[in-house]
């Protein structure tokens, strides 16, 4: 029979193994498909078709700097935090950064087609699949972000993995003063997790959706409704101004300031005087494991209780 690349492409599709791997599956078992499966979970390649279901929200944050100027931050999600220790899957996570310095992808689409810097026989696909069949928990690359800059980029990683930050600065002086108040900084955003680096980031129509908003609770309030359009409108910039201090970086107040008064902005102004650089915060990335993923609830007791009846 002949093997189409319809075929090996839908065998692919249904069990996440490789493309050579299906073809040749599909060829030991002339087209069957329920067969094909077989030989693929048989060898192990099909293992992420039994894990796809579960939810991966555990895992790993990595973020790696080279030479002040290259950096990466990658999220690798696992089931469960014991596999997100595991020295395999930390070396996988490390594997997966030096693809991604090495790659032009800009997707993790685009990364898991690329051949696999470890073993350029397997993909990137290829390779996670083979993690998963070895460590027993469904796996996942769920993103990315690179950065080049002609300042310099430092890394901060909190809790092990929980939480990943990258900070780029432009900068005329890189020294070990400059590059510790950048570590005090992606402290700070690990910890208060700004949206924004600065006001000038943030929309038009973001404020104006927060300006109907307040406008609207106001007007819900007897008591704030009815005083003057004015002093209204004094309210509202109020409590904008207040929601952009807890909103943008540099407007926050810096954790560390021992007046407890001191924004972000401020520190980096002091810093840079200090140290005679021309320094200002150019932005940054935060990567936070399982941020906005669902992850399920499972009751160990009812599970293991409802199996003890079945026996």
């Amino acid at each position: 029979m002949e093997i189409t690349a319809a075929m090996v492409k839908q065998l692919r599709e249904m069990t996440g193994a490789g493309v050579m791997n299906c073809k040749k599956a599909l060829v030991e078992t002339d087209g069957d498909f329920d067969k094909a499966i077989e030989v693929l979970r048989e060898k192990g390649e099909a293992t992420a078709v039994k894990k796809a279901g579960r939810i991966a929200a555990e895992g790993a944050v990595l973020a790696v700097v080279k030479e002040d100027k290259e950096a990466v931050i990658v999220e690798v999600n696992s089931e469960t935090d014991f596999v997100a220790k595991n020295d395999k899957f930390k070396t996988f996570v490390a594997d997966v950064a030096d693809q991604i310095f090495a790659s032009s992808a800009d997707s993790v689409e685009a990364l898991s087609e690329e051949k696999w810097v470890k073993d350029d026989s397997k993909t990137v696909k290829e390779a996670l699949v083979s993690q998963i069949a070895v460590i027993g928990e469904n796996l996942s690359i769920r993103r990315f972000q690179k950065i080049s800059t002609d300042g310099v980029v430092i890394a901060y990683v909190h809790g092990g993995g929980r939480i990943g930050v990258l900070v780029e600065a432009n900068t005329d002086v890189v020294n070990d003063e400059v590059k510790e108040a950048l570590r005090n900084v992606a402290m700070q955003i690990a910890a208060l997790n700004p949206k924004y680096t600065s006001r000038d980031e943030v929309s038009e129509e973001f404020l104006a959706h927060e300006r109907e908003i307040l406008l609207a609770q106001i007007k819900n309030d007897p008591k704030e409704a009815s005083k003057p359009e004015k002093v209204i409108e004094g309210m509202i910039n109020g409590r904008i101004n207040k929601e952009m201090k807890e909103i943008c970086l540099l407007d926050q107040v810096y954790v560390k300031a021992e007046d407890g008064k001191q924004s972000v902005a401020k520190y980096v102004e002091e810093v840079a005087k200090a140290t005679g650089a021309n320094l200002s915060i150019k932005g940054f990335v935060r990567f936070e494991t399982g941020e906005g993923i669902e992850k399920k609830e499972e009751n160990f007791a009812d599970e293991v209780a409802k199996q003890m009846a079945g026996n």
